[in-house]
């Protein structure tokens, strides 16, 4: 017989009953009823009742075993009464009755329990992540992604797909964040950075012709954390295609999220092809980039029929070059005021001057705002958001950029109160023809909107012919319920264009040299047509595992001020190490620490 199992605990079934076996795992709970205990032994693969008889030698012990020490039973399968059977686990027709038990690992005082999901603090959880790790809804959490970068590597395989691994040490690139930097030791002075994202090795790898390359690629970035973000470092399904259009790149992404969210979860899944939304539209209709497909309120620009109204709160903000922007939503005429009263509130939190609406109820248009439009307008309203009696039109006005994003916070927040978000699906969506250029709002100058190293639609005749915030390029996005999986672009693998494209942009040839000569030379060597994306692993198992917070599908996730409180780091170091690397500490002023 095995030293420690030959079972795991979530393996014997009544097909086993009379054998011997031997079991290993952690307490998770101890019953004693009337003289017999009865232990919850419990390992990664389920929980298996052992039932201790007072005539055992063992038995004294058994009620001062702290839960979550680790203990092995020899014992018999026998088979549970009919009225103790717990058809909750696998293991709930048989329980172990043992005859031998070793203490293997023994436990202290727990920092909070791990047989109950308990609040426990977030400092504690990561300080003791460990432990954490042993709940049942963590645990299944690492274990689904685990199973979903098994099911990844499977699918891009069957798509012809080779995985490559590109450094982890490599220079620092203007990739938009800040980068982890690491002190070089033989060449004192200067960094190696790590990789923000494998961007131009993937891209070296399709000019030295492998065709199409995917990897499960760690990701470092010094920025803030998010619910959706982990500071630090992060996952992604990198990927990369020669020889493709952004059609051939959308078709292998689209299976393969099909395939993972149908396996992983009992929501339905958008199927192939996914809706395509245009930037602007995106921004226009749902206030954000970012739709959630699953709320089915929109925005409708309503500026033309305010303009020249006698309604002047609106018609001035249009006569300045502002819009207004109308949500209308189904069947709410019969709110009370309040509902009205809150909304406002809540508009003008997230940045509204205020906040009007019109109630359509018994045929007559109801609002403070009637009296000022004419029938021709409130006709024209009906029609542009196509409502019916019981309905109500909401309205923001403002600059454009304002009242799309105000009206973006609205629309999600009226679909929240009303409860009108599908939560049994996953809705997919691209975002496509992103502007390749826009005005810096501070300088007035004009910069790179999104990804330099994007193709222009147009190619270098629209870099040369056309005003440069009309030109659009080969960029796009994954979006999922409102989360942005990814973003990806088809490359920019002409010198000559590139060169231009970044002149637009304010850069001189030598500056384009100096930053990215290696894509450059790479470049005029040969390069094939090439495209991307890298949707984020930990965003699709956070969602498919329905956590609200990244760090609840990461083993070791880092706080939100970037620390590991288990391993404390960042942490000091010696002084050597210092003197190795050719580093001084420079320690703050007293003053300068002070809030």
């Amino acid at each position: 017989m095995h030293m420690y199992r030959t079972h795991n605990c979530g393996e014997i079934r009544k097909e086993d009953i009379g054998s011997e076996v031997r079991l290993s795992g952690w307490v998770h709970r101890v019953r004693d009823h009337g003289g017999i205990v009865f232990i919850d032994l419990r390992d990664h693969y389920g929980l298996t009742q052992v039932v201790i008889d007072p005539k055992m030698d063992f038995y004294a012990g058994a009620d001062h075993w702290r839960v979550e020490t680790v203990l092995c039973f020899t014992g018999e399968v026998v088979a549970r009464s009919a009225e103790t059977v717990n058809e909750k686990i696998a293991t709930g027709e048989v329980e172990l009755a043992a005859r031998q038990m070793e203490i293997l690992g023994p436990a202290d005082v727990l920092p909070f329990q791990v047989a109950v999901e308990e609040q426990a603090p977030e400092y504690l959880r990561l300080k003791y992540r460990f432990l954490d790790l042993r709940r049942e809804k963590l645990h299944n959490n690492i274990r689904l992604r685990s199973e979903v970068i098994f099911e990844i590597r499977r699918i891009m395989s069957g798509e012809g797909f080779l995985e490559y691994q590109t450094p982890i040490l490599t220079s620092s690139s203007p990739e938009g964040a800040r980068d982890y930097l690491v002190p070089s030791r033989l060449h004192p002075g200067k960094f190696y950075a790590l990789p923000q994202a494998p961007q131009q090795f993937k891209q070296l790898l399709m000019v030295a012709g492998f065709d199409r390359y995917f990897q499960i690629a760690p990701c470092f970035r010094d920025e803030d954390a998010r619910a959706d973000r982990s500071p630090g470092e992060f996952y992604q399904l990198d990927m990369e295609m020669s020889f493709v259009t952004q059609d051939d790149v959308f078709g292998v992404v689209e299976r393969l999220l099909h395939a993972v969210f149908s396996k992983f979860s009992f929501k339905s899944s958008d199927a192939p092809p996914f809706v395509r939304i245009p930037y602007r539209e995106a921004v226009s209709r749902y206030g954000t980039d970012k739709p959630d497909l699953r709320n089915p309120l929109h925005m409708v620009d309503v500026s033309e029929i305010f303009r020249g109204s006698e309604f002047n709160a609106f018609s001035s903000v249009v006569a300045k070059g502002g819009a207004v922007k109308a949500i209308a939503v189904r069947n709410i005429a019969d709110s009370p005021r309040s509902f009205y009263d809150n909304m406002i509130a809540f508009a003008q939190s997230v940045g509204a001057k205020g906040m009007a609406y019109i109630i359509w109820a018994s045929g007559e248009a109801k609002s403070p705002i009637a009296k000022f439009l004419s029938k021709e307008e409130l006709d024209a309203l009906k029609a542009a958001a196509e409502i019916k009696d019981g309905d109500v039109l909401f309205f923001l006005a403002d600059k454009e950029k304002n009242a799309c994003e105000i009206g973006g916070h609205v629309r999600t927040e009226l679909a929240t109160r009303l409860k009108l978000i599908d939560e049994s699906v996953f809705r997919f969506c691209w975002i496509v023809d992103f502007p390749m250029f826009e005005r810096d709002e501070l300088t007035g100058e004009i910069v790179f909107s999104h990804n330099p190293f994007s193709m222009p639609q147009g190619g270098i005749d629209d870099l040369l012919g056309k005003d440069p915030l009309d030109i659009l390029a080969y960029q796009y996005d994954i979006v999922c319920n409102g989360i942005e999986l990814s973003s990806g672009a088809i490359r920019n693998h002409r010198p000559e264009i590139m060169y231009k494209a970044f002149e637009i942009a304010g850069y001189a040839k030598s500056a384009v040299d100096e930053k990215f000569g290696g894509m450059i030379s790479a470049f005029k060597l040969g390069a094939p047509p090439h495209g991307g994306i890298a949707p984020g692993i930990d965003r699709i198992v956070m969602l498919l595992a329905g956590e609200p917070n990244i760090r609840e599908v990461i083993a070791f996730p880092f706080n939100q001020q970037a620390q590991d409180l288990m391993m404390n780091a960042p942490s000091e170091v010696e002084s050597r190490q210092l003197k190795e690397l050719h580093l001084q500490v420079m320690r703050k002023p007293a003053e300068d620490l002070l809030p």
